[in-house]
């Protein structure tokens, strides 16, 4: 992949999956939004929000205020969740892992 992760992916966090986090060691990237609610913030590439947004149609960029790939199918926001736990990263090469294994599908 080329470029730099400039595109953001929210995956909204609950207490499992801060729980998980924890245990991975990783909690301290989620962030707070929005009354106390948690996300962890993924990055990918130009050219993989390009593949993602291809790959699932009902997926928008938005450029003009977040910056971020919304209405992504809950399963793909799940593999998402599960390969940044795995490579422990939020960085592109997390979109990179699940794109090679054939996305959330």
């Amino acid at each position: 992949m080329t470029g730099k992760g400039n595109v953001k992916i929210n995956v909204w966090i609950n207490e499992e999956r801060l729980d998980a986090l924890r245990k991975a060691g990783l909690d301290r990237l989620a962030k707070e939004e929005f009354a106390g609610m948690m996300l962890l913030e993924v990055t990918c590439t130009e050219e993989q929000k390009d593949k993602l947004l291809e790959q699932y149609p009902t997926a928008k960029y938005d450029s003009s205020t977040t910056h971020s790939i919304e209405l992504l199918p809950r399963e793909v926001k799940d593999k998402i969740f599960e390969t940044s736990l795995q490579l422990r990263s939020t960085g592109p090469e997390v979109i990179e892992n699940m794109l090679s294994r054939g996305g959330g599908k």
